[in-house]
């Protein structure tokens, strides 16, 4: 019989995932930013184009894999866990992230405009903050449809990612692209265990699969379009679906062997996914400071090491961070104080924020 050690190792390739996707969502943002600010492309631009069609859909889908454990509770503890947890650090990231670029946010402005800007982050998700605003704007609509038959619902979701709407909001833009992957996550939560165990078991053909995987999606992402006008293959309706799906399922495939490897490299991609929304939350700052500092001191030449470097640190940072304020009072950074909850907390081994 499993003992509870090899359930727990069962399920690392979990916080593998979310490791992976948070490492790539980082290095997305230092990787765009740099190239902005020098210039230019380095090395990792590549990388960030490969990872594009499911860097965000891999994350979403993760963070539905464990809904069916709450979605039948009554309302008050559903809210708990999957709103107001998620509220708490939307609104507490927001105005730590906005005091700290207070000057570039209200211009010529006072303290009404900062207010103001505030308050529209309640409608607008505000910066990368955006992501924990969906997860909890996810969650209250899927337990609002359960009684909704699963096809129709993931047929329904299927068809507002393919639309491609533009409407200037960024709640419904990001809704109608995303949330396909969510649900999906939700209710194939059975098959997507199902996958990783199976390419526990069978090193040949998962290797074999993500190395088909990888073939077609960089033939999609990374080959140049032959005029300007025409869109990127990946880009087209159901195209940018079928990548965002198949993307998601070989993340889910790849730490389950990432994990199987063992040694410091498996442990630290996971250490990143037990704590990828301390990262979430935190890594702006860094990395807009470390970029800021490299570019205007010219310490370094090359875009795509001053790319690396404000990965690393963008990434790194939030993890000091989170580890010197655990056990004080600025542990409400990370840790939802009880007077914050709807129900009794939950006790857990380690008190970091979780996105599932």
């Amino acid at each position: 019989m499993a003992g509870a050690g090899d359930a727990r190792d069962r399920l690392a390739w979990v916080d593998i995932a979310k490791g992976i996707c948070i490492l790539l969502v980082v290095m997305m943002h230092a990787v765009t930013g740099t190239g902005e600010a020098m210039g230019g492309e380095g090395f990792l631009h590549p990388v960030v184009a490969f990872a594009k069609p499911f860097r965000i859909p891999d994350f979403f889908l993760l963070s539905g894999l464990f809904l069916g454990r709450v979605i039948d509770r009554d309302w008050r503890l559903f809210s708990d866990r999957r709103v107001i947890h998620f509220a708490y650090f939307y609104l507490l990231w927001l105005v730590i992230q906005s005091g700290a670029r207070y000057g570039k946010i209200v211009g010529d402005g006072g303290p009404a405009d900062f207010a103001i800007h505030l308050g529209h982050a309640l409608i607008e998700p505000y910066s990368s903050l955006w992501f924990i605003y969906l997860l909890a704007v996810f969650s209250v609509v899927t337990k609002a449809l359960r009684r909704v038959p699963g096809g129709i619902l993931l047929a329904a979701a299927a068809l507002l990612q393919i639309a491609d709407i533009h409407s200037g909001s960024t709640v419904i833009e990001e809704f109608c692209a995303r949330y396909v992957y969510f649900v999906a996550g939700y209710l194939f939560a059975d098959r997507i265990f199902g996958l990783a165990d199976a390419a526990r078991r069978n090193l040949g053909p998962a290797l074999a699969g993500l190395a088909v995987w990888a073939a077609v999606e960089g033939w999609l992402t990374l080959t140049p379009a032959t005029e300007p006008a025409h869109p990127s293959p990946a880009s087209l309706p159901l195209v940018s679906l079928a990548l965002g799906a198949a993307g998601a399922l070989a993340i889910v495939v790849a730490a389950v062997l990432i994990g199987r490897t063992g040694g410091h490299v498996a442990e630290a991609i996971r250490t990143c996914g037990r704590r990828s929304i301390v990262i979430y939350l935190a890594f702006s700052l860094p990395m807009a400071a470390t970029r800021e500092i490299l570019v205007r001191t010219g310490l370094v030449a090359d875009i795509g090491a001053v790319s690396l470097i404000v990965m690393v640190v963008a990434v790194l940072l939030p993890l000091a961070l989170e580890r010197l304020v655990r056990g004080t009072p600025l542990n409400v950074l990370f840790v939802r104080p009880a007077r914050f909850h709807l129900a009794p907390a939950r006790v857990r081994a380690r008190p970091v924020l979780q996105a599932t």
